[in-house]
């Protein structure tokens, strides 16, 4: 069963439309929206575990040029 997260992004003034098309090329990336609001994209991620989902937002996502914060928020079935 696949673990999905969604993932805040805040980024620097005026990149916020560019980074949510980089963040939604990312193989792993369901949605990546621009939005408006104390966050600038929010992304819905999925992989095929906790720690696996946690490398693609580390290594793949919060590399992208023009982020300055990412809060991770996974997603929990109760």
């Amino acid at each position: 069963m696949a673990v999905h997260a969604y993932i805040l992004v805040q980024t620097q003034v005026g990149k916020a439309a560019e980074v949510a098309a980089a963040i939604a090329a990312v193989e792993g990336v369901e949605t990546a929206e621009d939005v408006t609001g104390p966050y600038d994209v929010i992304a819905r991620v999925q992989g095929p575990s906790v720690d696996e989902l946690g490398s693609l937002v580390v290594s793949r996502i919060q590399t992208i040029d023009g982020i300055t914060r990412t809060l991770t928020c996974p997603v929990v079935r109760i």
